[in-house]
């Protein structure tokens, strides 16, 4: 049913669409495709990736320890609305929107987003690993909502702000707590943060991990990505096929990364892959040689199975 829903919706959002001066009728035959496609196929499409930010800034304001602040001023005034229709035009049916940095632990605004729409929407969550209370903010945010489904750890040169080492032990205390809420660890991570991601999965073998991104591949050393392949090894470590523009320029598929696509998902095979970002057909680009239902467990599956959604 939320297939055919899906399905109808972008039919006349792409109807509309074609009126408006420059829209040409080739983006209106592809995007009827595109949905039609996932229908046709039962393929359901989960994302994993959107930052909401919102306008109103006094009542969501960035977090004294924001390490960015973003131009909000050209965002709707309904950003969750906004996003939800891009949903529905590029044929996604769920969505796990994640907390953007500049709001620190203040997670006001993707709790009124999934109140909001709590069926369609899972969230993530963030805190500071040298704040001795993260644990315990952790384990009320989700008794508070518990649609909150992930925690997320930055590590990553430029990042060294939220933390020093995952051997801190703030970040193991916040872990802890994470596998004790039974929630997904997303590691924001570049390669040279791998080895250390390993050391702690060692101690809590049991966590469900998400490598954010690829493990942003153009931050580190291919010795040190060698690192980010061995956590293939840990059976609950999960890679996300997403964050190919931030290395890769020939949207958007970006198929000039194929041969580097190719080899982190034959590392971590079609069961632990998930698409996070950019279109959905990225997921039909880079995996040309795997089974139609190898796709279907990427870009919507494995997902739905790892968050009992």
């Amino acid at each position: 049913m939320l297939k055919r829903r899906s399905f109808v919706k972008n039919l006349a959002a792409a109807s509309a669409l074609t009126s408006l001066p420059g829209y040409g009728l080739t983006k209106h035959i592809n995007l009827l495709h595109l949905t039609e496609k996932n229908v046709m196929q039962n393929t359901e499409v989960i994302e994993w990736n959107a930052h909401i930010f919102s306008p109103d800034t006094q009542k969501f304001p960035f977090h004294s320890k924001a390490s960015y602040q973003p131009d909000v001023s050209g965002q709707p005034a309904d950003p969750l609305g906004a996003y939800l229709q891009r949903l529905d035009e590029e044929g996604i049916d769920r969505a796990v929107i994640v907390h953007p940095e500049p709001y620190g632990d203040d997670h006001a605004l993707i709790l009124d987003c999934l109140q909001r729409e709590p069926d369609r929407l899972r969230g993530t969550s963030l805190f500071y690993p040298k704040d001795t209370e993260a644990p315990r903010k952790l384990a009320a945010l989700v008794k508070q909502e518990s649609r909150i489904i992930a925690t997320r750890f930055h590590a990553h040169r430029g990042k060294e702000s939220y933390l020093d080492s995952f051997a801190d032990a703030g970040v193991r205390a916040l872990w802890k707590q994470a596998l004790e809420l039974d929630l997904v660890v997303e590691l924001h991570i570049g390669p040279n943060y791998a080895r250390q991601a390993g050391e702690v999965l060692q101690l809590f073998p049991d966590t469900k991990v998400l490598i954010d991104h690829l493990a942003e591949p153009h931050m580190g050393t291919a010795v040190e990505f060698a690192e980010v392949l061995e956590l293939a090894k840990y059976p609950n470590v999960y890679m996300k096929l997403s964050g190919l523009n931030h290395f890769a320029e020939d949207e958007p598929l970006y198929e000039s990364a194929l041969p580097f696509t190719a080899r982190v998902i034959k590392e971590f095979g079609p069961d632990r892959m998930v698409w996070g970002s950019g279109s959905p057909q990225i997921v039909d680009a880079h995996m040309q040689k795997y089974s139609k239902a190898d796709i279907a467990k990427v870009k919507g599956e494995n997902l739905s199975k790892l968050l009992d959604w």
